[in-house]
């Protein structure tokens, strides 16, 4: 996940959509299962804080591995500069953050 998703403070758009894929096979993690659950940890570069959990909602079924999230409810209500996101799989209450992080640069608002 090496692009950066630019974004600006306090907006609530775009609308991301991630396709999740098992990085031994390429293939697209199944997500169907009604218990499997995808969230955004959001928190700013160098830190561990967490800012807010994104929930995201699965595309179709879920089986084709994509979620997508937006930063609805004040995500981007932060100052202006470098945020990370770990993405977290809850298959039934067992855990997985996928190991890359997204990566968000979020801007000043004009105006």
């Amino acid at each position: 996940m090496a692009n950066t998703i630019k974004t600006v403070v306090g907006d609530e758009l775009p609308v991301i959509t991630l396709t999740l894929t098992d990085e031994s096979t390429g293939n697209v993690v199944d997500l169907s299962a009604g218990t499997t659950t995808v969230s955004v940890e959001f928190y700013a570069a160098g830190t561990t804080t967490i800012l807010s959990t994104i929930s995201c909602g699965k595309v179709g079924d879920g089986s084709a591995g994509q979620v997508t999230f937006s930063f609805a409810g004040g995500v981007l209500d932060v100052d202006a500069g470098a945020y990370e996101g770990n993405i977290v799989i809850n298959y039934n209450g067992s855990e997985q953050t996928v190991y890359d992080t997204l990566r968000f640069r979020v801007r000043a608002a004009i105006g």
